[in-house]
């Protein structure tokens, strides 16, 4: 199970579809927040040095997990009060969800699931730097968007 933590929006649907795509030995979990423009151009410039608003910004807890099956007792520091295993924390920009669902001509519920979906994807390790690794990545964005009946028209 992976538990997605966001005070602004509901994730349930897309954290129990993320359930069987990670092996583990405990449950996962992440932070979400949703911010506006501002806040995340300030991040985007402050962690990446990059002064310009983007959709979307992940900050995995854990590196080199890619692929790894994730057990708790490897990870000990990482593990909250409840046992989950926290993987990083990821900022999404509202405003840029809403353009970018309007450029795309899906919801913005597609859209914001489509950020989470990615930046867990990041979080667990995952990069779309080169082609083989984006289509790699796409390819589970989309399996994991059609499990929650989101996916591309």
């Amino acid at each position: 199970m992976l538990k997605l933590y966001c005070e602004q929006y509901d994730f349930t649907p897309l954290q129990n579809a993320f359930g069987e795509t990670v092996e583990k030995s405990c449950p996962l979990s992440a932070e979400i927040v949703i911010v506006d423009g501002e806040e995340i151009q300030s991040l985007n410039k402050k962690t990446r040095n990059v002064d310009r608003v983007t959709d979307v910004l992940s900050y995995p807890s854990l590196e080199n997990i890619k692929g790894k099956a994730l057990k708790a007792k490897d990870y000990p520091a990482d593990l909250d009060d409840e046992g989950n295993l926290f993987i990083g924390s990821i900022a999404i920009c509202k405003e840029r969800a809403q353009s970018q669902a309007e450029e795309y001509g899906h919801s913005f519920e597609r859209e914001i699931n489509y950020l989470a979906a990615h930046g867990v994807l990041h979080l667990l390790g995952y990069d779309h730097m080169q082609e083989d690794e984006k289509a790699e990545m796409r390819e589970k964005e989309e399996y994991i968007l059609n499990k929650i009946n989101l996916g591309r028209q």
